[in-house]
């Protein structure tokens, strides 16, 4: 897939837990700028935001629920 992925970076928090995707802000197809908060993830009961890395629109790869582990593609941005 072209574009800039969405990465859950490996600095994210600290151990090798899993998180989940709690919810996403913007729907998939939605135009988005850099910075914007686009999706919120939680990890041991500590919520964390996720900002657009580019300006694009918005395809979504892991759905709301999705367990991920840093280094996990969540999305992209076309």
């Amino acid at each position: 897939m072209n574009g800039t992925p969405i990465t859950i970076g490996d600095d994210l928090w600290d151990g090798d837990d899993e998180g989940v995707v709690n919810t996403w802000l913007y729907a998939d197809g939605a135009n988005i700028k850099e910075g914007d908060v686009i999706a919120e993830i939680m990890v041991e009961k500590v919520e964390m935001e996720i900002e657009a890395p580019a300006s694009g629109t918005l395809k979504i790869v892991a759905e709301a629920e999705a367990v991920i582990a840093k280094g996990s593609v969540i999305g992209h941005i076309e």
